[in-house]
């Protein structure tokens, strides 16, 4: 394959990410509608590697080919020649991105019948201040970079963009979790493993082996983390896709991994789970429609019984359930002290593509998780889980909506007996409006990649009729729900929307409050008891993460960036009452400057015609911890000069030559 083409691969592509393997799994069918009874099986068992995997190098060009996983030349659909072999083609941009339209402001301004039928609207939003202050900020330092990832396991990796950062932390230690990389450290920030690649902790051969010919391994991704108070267990999940060793193609199978570490600390053994949710029929999944289809943005939850994985299904080609390449949300239920046993054979209880009595669609239902000892019990115990409409899976076409779905998913305590019976219902409560948002502009800054677009600075890197590459925006997100914690009997949640800042459109965070309630037979009803919205004067602020204790004191996490700031890892405190101000926990030292911004990479898999698909997130993490918060944020953490990336591509071990996201970890007292 010609170098142009090699990198012209779709960043995209790099998170439709690969595994090996399957497993023997059953599925039993229950009562009409109802879920499915599944049994997984014990895949392995590994022990952290501490010292690391290897910190491999780049050659003096910066760039060791292939840099990007395979099969997507210039101006060519994502597809994979043994999917379209079978004539099962889906385009790999649609992975972690909602096929969403930004609602356009000036045609909602000039539509009279919507506002007279006073359906949603852009919300009007008074900016809170950028405060110098660092309130409750304690210790605060950088965690993995896209150098960590991309240069572990001795190199043997892709580059990936964005992150997807996953943290947890318990018992003294903090796990951050990236694509495709994980690392352990105390509460100083002090690393007490090098860092640890999915591939090696999964027990996988590695992404890549640059040999001639190449041979492809797994690239897992969508990782999430989680502690367990109560049974003192670490939990990591990973999305992982089967493909052809030779040629790296995709062949259909993709499967959740989740690790359960054997004691409390995580520096320990652990053991290893794999569940398939290809849902064609095979490997013990129920078919469904246009399937193979991928388990897309995975997230977790937990109560005092279960732990929980949602996702999101789209076919590799074909219209699905919904006819817009959409089959719905899917939920995974598991008994946390089955999974803590580390037992041969787990079960699994399977919600499939999950609607509300009144047919709105489940589409990123992002489960609840708890501080210590904060759980509902009410019905059998309960698990809570929020998510939003205004995207077109939920079928909206507007980019706009006023409601929230509550879920709850009840008699929990059942999961792990011989006769698991949990409930699943749900609420539409109405809300302030919100909507997809635009994408956010950054502070001009040194953008090294793109200056060696313009005069091909690089073997391979630039060249053709792509000469306005310009410094690109960030994508804000769409409007799915983004973490939920339960608390004290409430909700807490966020998400990112379109916000009208004394008439300039912007990208900002619409939050709620949510007093949920289920009755003896998990019938369940809520209100939403405070909502309200945080924008920056002038800029942006997206990917919202919100943890609270049970004093009802909180944290907001979130990205702050725009025309006076570099993407910065920010915050704002929480409590009853209101999200206070602005302030910044690390500030930005240049802007992003990674692939996805520029056309010649053409991430948007656009044909004939290359285009640019800007990426960043695609979520951030909270978590309570005693009397205080952590919290982990997408940031860039560098800058360079393109004189000094001409003579060096990873300016001083800082970036590389593809990118320069890096992330922040931080505790705050709130």
């Amino acid at each position: 394959m010609k170098p142009r083409k090699v990198l012209t691969l779709m960043l995209s592509v790099f998170l439709l990410l690969s595994g090996l393997g399957t497993l023997t799994a059953g599925a039993t069918p229950r009562s009409a509608g109802g879920p499915l009874l599944r049994r997984i099986t014990r895949r392995t068992s590994i022990t952290l590697p501490t010292a690391g995997t290897g910190v491999g190098s780049l050659p003096a060009s910066g760039v060791a080919l292939p840099e990007f996983p395979p099969n997507v030349e210039e101006g060519e659909a994502a597809a994979d020649k043994s999917i379209a072999a079978q004539g099962r083609v889906r385009t790999r941009t649609q992975r972690n991105r909602s096929y969403s339209h930004r609602p356009d402001p000036q045609a909602l301004a000039q539509d009279l019948d919507r506002q007279a039928a006073a359906e949603p609207a852009i919300p009007a939003v008074s900016p809170k201040p950028v405060s110098k202050s660092k309130p409750g900020l304690g210790k605060s330092f950088n965690g993995l970079n896209l150098r960590d990832q991309r240069l572990a396991n001795n190199g043997n990796q892709f580059t990936l963009e964005p992150p997807d950062q996953g943290l947890c932390v318990g018992n003294g230690y903090i796990l951050e979790t990236v694509n495709t990389v994980l690392r352990v450290y105390d509460k100083n920030g002090t690393p007490l493993t090098g860092v640890i690649d999915h591939n090696t902790f999964y027990g996988y051969p590695p992404q890549i082996l640059r040999s001639d010919p190449p041979i492809f391994g797994p690239s897992p991704g969508d990782p999430s983390c989680y502690y367990d108070p109560d049974n003192h267990r670490w939990y990591h999940l990973t999305w992982t896709l089967d493909v052809d060793p030779d040629s790296g193609d995709l062949l259909g199978p993709n499967h959740f991994d989740l690790a359960i570490s054997d004691t409390p600390s995580p520096l320990g053994s652990w053991t290893i789970y794999s569940l398939p949710v290809q849902n064609d029929g095979t490997d013990g999944t129920p078919k469904h429609t246009d399937c193979p289809c991928l388990g897309d943005y995975p997230h977790i939850g937990a109560d005092k019984n279960g732990f929980y994985i949602t996702s999101n299904e789209y076919p590799f080609v074909g219209p699905g359930d919904l006819g817009n390449n959409f089959n719905g949300a899917q939920l995974y239920a598991f008994s946390k002290k089955e999974l803590a046993s580390g037992a041969d054979s787990i079960s699994v209880m399977v919600f499939e593509n999950i609607k509300t009595k009144a047919g709105d669609i489940g589409f990123t239902v992002w489960p609840a998780q708890s501080s210590a000892g904060q759980y509902a019990s009410s019905a059998g115990g309960t698990e809570y889980f929020l998510s939003s409409l205004a995207a077109e899976e939920a079928l909206n076409t507007v980019g706009l909506d006023n409601r929230i779905v509550l879920w709850a998913l009840t008699n929990t305590k059942s999961l792990g007996t011989s006769a698991p019976d949990p409930h699943l219902n749900s609420v539409v409560l109405t809300s302030e409006s919100y909507g997809i948002p635009p994408l956010s502009e950054q502070k001009v800054g040194s953008v090294p990649l793109r200056d060696c677009l313009l005069v091909i600075c690089l073997p391979g890197i630039g060249g053709g009729p792509y000469s306005g590459e310009v410094e690109g925006p960030l994508d804000s997100n769409d409007s799915r729900i983004q973490q939920v914690w339960y608390v004290n009997g409430q909700l807490w949640s966020a998400l990112d929307t379109i916000v009208n800042v004394g008439g300039n459109f912007k990208a900002g965070i619409a939050h709620f409050v949510i007093r949920p309630r289920v009755n003896g037979d998990g019938a369940v009803s809520g209100r939403i008891r405070k909502q309200g919205y945080l924008a920056a004067p002038d800029n942006n602020v997206i990917y919202p993460a919100i943890a609270v204790l049970p004093s009802g004191r909180g944290v907001m996490a979130f990205t702050l960036v725009g025309k006076d700031y570099y993407p910065s890892a920010a915050y704002s405190t929480i409590d009853h009452d209101d999200v206070g101000n602005i302030y910044i926990a690390s500030a930005g030292r240049g802007p992003q400057d990674g692939v996805c911004e520029y056309i010649f990479f053409n991430c948007g898999g656009t044909d004939p015609i290359p285009t640019a698909r800007p990426r960043w997130g695609d979520y951030g993490a909270a978590v309570t911890d005693g009397d205080s918060i952590w919290i982990a944020s997408e940031f860039i953490a560098q800058t360079c000069t393109f004189d000094k990336y001409k003579k060096d591509p990873g300016c001083g071990g800082t970036r590389v030559t593809l990118g320069n996201w890096a992330t922040r970890i931080s505790v705050v007292k709130p």
